[in-house]
């Protein structure tokens, strides 16, 4: 009933050159994937993934999106400009931008609301902290960070957003939620969809695992129901790696 949907993450890697070369490399590799395929650049390599990308089944998404359509906010990029560089998806709240860069859970709603009035697909990362886990408050941590992001948005609107649950302690750790805690937290946020939007809403929404999905796993962590598709760090930065996890089901 929903598409998989495997994108990669490429945090701040590439060059512009590096950046297309790495497109069409991976292009023939994912050519025949029954799954939506991404990867989502940084802003300075936007232009050459584009132009790679052209007449293949691989989309470009950034890496994040500010909140006004123009003003003084010095080094950020609106969601017009990413539509009109050829940009179809775009990252929202990564543990890392709320981790180092001071986003909360109202700028991520912020965010999520003027890439969506814009036409671009948004890819909402959630997820707890270590602490937050042993705690045993994932579960309304994750359930508050959904309807706190999607706040605003038509129950339409709520459809075409992507979700990755993230586990921050698994991002770059080498670390990996089990495929069983994966499947039931996300099963948690699309409780709350469902309570907020209603159970056909949220059974239109995919939701993504994105907490260190590689070539090892993937096929695991895809078998479970709740889950439809990954954000790929670190090994969507080769192509061979990539195209594997794109293609888990061959």
């Amino acid at each position: 009933m929903r598409k998989p949907i495997i994108a990669g993450n490429w945090k701040m890697n590439k060059t512009p050159a590096e950046a297309a070369a790495l497109v069409n490399e991976l292009k023939p590799l994912v050519a025949d994937a029954q799954c939506d395929v991404v990867v989502c650049v940084p802003a300075v390599d936007i232009a050459a993934a584009v132009d790679a990308a052209a007449g293949s089944n691989i989309k470009v998404g950034a890496q994040n999106v500010h909140w006004a359509k123009s003003g003084a906010y010095t080094g950020e990029l609106s969601a017009d400009m990413l539509v009109a560089a050829g940009v179809e998806y775009v990252v929202i709240g990564h543990s890392e931008r709320r981790q180092y860069f001071g986003e909360t859970d109202r700028t991520v709603n912020q965010r999520v609301l003027a890439a969506v009035n814009a036409g671009l697909k948004a890819i909402l990362c959630v997820g707890e902290m270590k602490e937050v886990r042993e705690a045993g408050a994932t579960d309304g941590l994750v359930d508050f960070q959904t309807i706190m992001a999607l706040n605003g948005l038509t129950a339409e609107q709520v459809q075409d957003v992507i979700i990755a649950y993230e586990p921050v302690w698994a991002i770059g750790t080498g670390l990996t939620a089990t495929d069983e805690q994966a499947n039931e937290t996300i099963g948690v946020i699309r409780k709350a969809i469902a309570r907020k939007y209603g159970q056909e809403c949220a059974d239109k929404v995919r939701i993504q695992y994105g907490g260190s999905m590689n070539p090892k796993n993937v096929k695991g962590l895809m078998a479970q129901p709740e889950i439809d598709g990954g954000l790929i760090g670190g090994a969507s930065l080769k192509a061979a790696d990539f195209s594997l996890v794109v293609n888990y089901d061959k």
